[in-house]
C-alpha cells in the first residue's frame, strides 16, 4: 500500500538535492552529477512509501519522453548557431550593429545589438561572448562606466534568451509547462516588448549624459577590420534570420524550421565564406577553430555546433527524469499544497511563480534547476485558477532565467562576470530588463492584463 508523500520528506528530496547542487558549484564539479544523484535520493523516499523500483524508473524514462521535443531542437540549435557563424550570418549582424555606433546612443546601441544577436543565435552566453565582449571594449574606449556598459549587454542578452525560439531556455520553459514554444513565445512577448521599451529610454537618457562629447573610435574600427578580415561580410546574412524568423512566425514546427535555417547556414559557408562542402557542413557539429591572435575573433569563431549544445542537453535529460520522479512519488504535490495556500488570486499567483523561480537559481546554482522545478511545483495551481499554461512558462521563464545572472555563484552569474570582467554585484543594478519584466509580470498578475484564461475555465 503506497502512502502520501509528507511535507517532511519533500523538504528532505529538494533540500538535499539543493545541497548537492551548491556543493557541486562551489568545488567545479558539473551539476548534472546532483541532479543525478538526487534521483536516487527521491527513489528512496519513494520506496518507502511503497513505490516500486520499476514505477519509478518508468516515472523517470517517461519525464525524458516528455521532453525529448526539447532536446531535438536544441541539437538543431546548436548546428544553427554553428553554421551561422561560419556562414559569416552573425558576425555580419555584429558588423552592422558596430557602424551605427556613437558615444550618446551607443548604450543604446548595445541594447540593440546585443538582442538582435541573441535573438538570432538564442543564446545569452553566446551573445555576452561575442557582441557583448566588443561592446565591452568599445565602451571602455568611450570612457563608459564597465558596470553601466554590462548593464545593457545583459539586459540585451537576456532578452533574447528568454524570447527567441531559438533559446535553450525558452525551449525548456515551454516543454516543462507543456505547450509549444512558439505560443510560450505569445505568452511572454507583452511582457518583453513593454520591458524593451522602458530599458531602451533608460539606456537611453543614461547615455547621452554620460556620452556626450568626443571619442576615441579606434577600437570600433579595429574590431570591423578584424571582422571584414576574417569573414566576407554582407547584407545577405540577413536573408536567413529573415527566412527563419518568418516561418517561426508562420507557426512552422520549430524544429524542421531551425534545421533549415542550420542548412542555409551550411549554403551561405560555401557560398560567401569559401568554405569547402566538407568544412561548411562540419561546422553543424563543431565549430572551425582559428587562432588569429584577435581574441574577439577567436572566441566568436569557436562557439556553436551540436557538439556545444550536449552539455544542456544532459542537464535537460537529468532534469526532466527528476521532474518525472517528483511528480510521481508526490512530492510536487506535497510542496504545492503548502504554496497554494497562500495564492487567492492572479497577482499573488505571479508573485509566489517568481519567487519559486528565484529560489531555484539561488538555492540550486543553476537556471536549469529553476525552470525544470518551477512549472512542476506550480502548474496544478494554475490549471485550478483556470490560467494559460502561457501564462505559467512566462513566470517560470522571467523567475528563472532573468534571475539567474543576478545570483553570484549561479552559473549565469560565475560566467557573466568572468566573460564581461564586471563582479555581479557591480553590474546587478544595471540590469533594467530583469527588473522591468519582473515588476510587468506583477503588475499585469494583479491587474488581469494578458493573464490568458483556458476556454474551459469559469
Amino acid at each position: 500500500m503506497k502512502r502520501q508523500t509528507t511535507l517532511l520528506q519533500a523538504v528532505i528530496v529538494l533540500g538535499g538535492f539543493l545541497a548537492l547542487a551548491f556543493l557541486c558549484n562551489q568545488s567545479g564539479i558539473e551539476i548534472h552529477l546532483a541532479l543525478f544523484a538526487a534521483w536516487f535520493l527521491a527513489m528512496a523516499v519513494g520506496k518507502r512509501n511503497g513505490f516500486s523500483y520499476q514505477e519509478m524508473e518508468h516515472a523517470v524514462t517517461k519525464g525524458i519522453y516528455d521532453g525529448m521535443s526539447a532536446i531535438l531542437i536544441l541539437l538543431a540549435v546548436g548546428a544553427l548557431v554553428g553554421t551561422w557563424i561560419s556562414g559569416g550570418i552573425v558576425p555580419s549582424l555584429i558588423y552592422y550593429g558596430l557602424k551605427v555606433i556613437h558615444p550618446s546612443i551607443f548604450l543604446l546601441a548595445t541594447l540593440i545589438l546585443c538582442s538582435i544577436t541573441s535573438i538570432a543565435t538564442g543564446t545569452s552566453w553566446g551573445t555576452v561572448g561575442t557582441s557583448g565582449i566588443a561592446m565591452m571594449g568599445i565602451g571602455s574606449a568611450l570612457g563608459i562606466p564597465a558596470p553601466i556598459t554590462a548593464g545593457a549587454v545583459l539586459s540585451g542578452a537576456y532578452f533574447g534568451d528568454k524570447l527567441s525560439p531559438l533559446s535553450d531556455s525558452c525551449v525548456l520553459s515551454a516543454a516543462m509547462a507543456d505547450i509549444d514554444v512558439i505560443d510560450h513565445v505569445r505568452g511572454i512577448l507583452p511582457v518583453s516588448l513593454s520591458a524593451f521599451g522602458i530599458t531602451g529610454i533608460a539606456f537611453t537618457v543614461l547615455g547621452f549624459r554620460l556620452g556626450g562629447g568626443s571619442a576615441d573610435m579606434t577600437q570600433v574600427n579595429s574590431v570591423m577590420a578584424a571582422l571584414q578580415e576574417n569573414f566576407h561580410i554582407s547584407l545577405f546574412a540577413f536573408v536567413p534570420m529573415l527566412v527563419v524568423i518568418i516561418l517561426l512566425i508562420l507557426k512552422m514546427p520549430s524544429l524542421p524550421v531551425i534545421s533549415f535555417g542550420a542548412g542555409l547556414g551550411i549554403v551561405w559557408g560555401i557560398i560567401f565564406q569559401g568554405l569547402t562542402p566538407v568544412k561548411a557542413i562540419s561546422t553543424a557539429w563543431v565549430q572551425l577553430e582559428m587562432n588569429t591572435g584577435i581574441e574577439f575573433i577567436d572566441s566568436l569563431l569557436s562557439r556553436g555546433g551540436m557538439n556545444s549544445m550536449l552539455w544542456s542537453v544532459a542537464i535537460i535529460i537529468l532534469g526532466l527524469g527528476f521532474g518525472g520522479l517528483l511528480d510521481r512519488i508526490g512530492i510536487i504535490k506535497a510542496i504545492a499544497g503548502k504554496v497554494y495556500q497562500h495564492i487567492n488570486n492572479g497577482g499573488t499567483l505571479t508573485v509566489f511563480t517568481i519567487i519559486v523561480g528565484f529560489l531555484g537559481c539561488l538555492l540550486g546554482s543553476a537556471m536549469y534547476v529553476s525552470l525544470v522545478l518551477t512549472p512542476k511545483i506550480m502548474a496544478e495551481k494554475y490549471d485550478e485558477m483556470g490560467y494559460s499554461r502561457r501564462v505559467l512558462s512566462r513566470n517560470a521563464e522571467i523567475g528563472g532565467t532573468l534571475t539567474a545572472g543576478m545570483i553570484p555563484w549561479s552559473d549565469n552569474g560565475i560566467y557573466m562576470a568572468t566573460i564581461l570582467g564586471v563582479a555581479t554585484f557591480e553590474y546587478l543594478p544595471y540590469m533594467w530588463l530583469s527588473f522591468s519584466c519582473i515588476a510587468l509580470a506583477i503588475i499585469f498578475g494583479f491587474t488581469g492584463l494578458f493573464m490568458w484564461k483556458n476556454k474551459n475555465a469559469v
